[in-house]
């Protein structure tokens, strides 16, 4: 049986995924689009690591607004 997130309509290209990643910094993704990029994120680490640079970007920005 095939895993899931090799499933051709469930699985994300890098691409894909920083796409999303992304988008998800100015809107919500759609339940089905956030369940395809956790997927994704489980079992890429370049991925995992740029979701994290996202993540520390945002925290900078919010960090740096509420400075002045």
């Amino acid at each position: 049986m095939r895993s899931l997130a090799r499933h051709p309509m469930i699985r994300l290209s890098c691409q894909q995924a920083s796409r999303l990643l992304s988008q998800r910094q100015d809107e919500p993704l759609t339940f089905g689009k956030r369940l395809r990029l956790r997927l994704h994120l489980a079992y890429c680490e370049a991925c995992t690591n740029v979701s994290r640079q996202f993540a520390a970007l945002r925290l900078a920005m919010q960090r740096w607004r509420e400075r002045d």
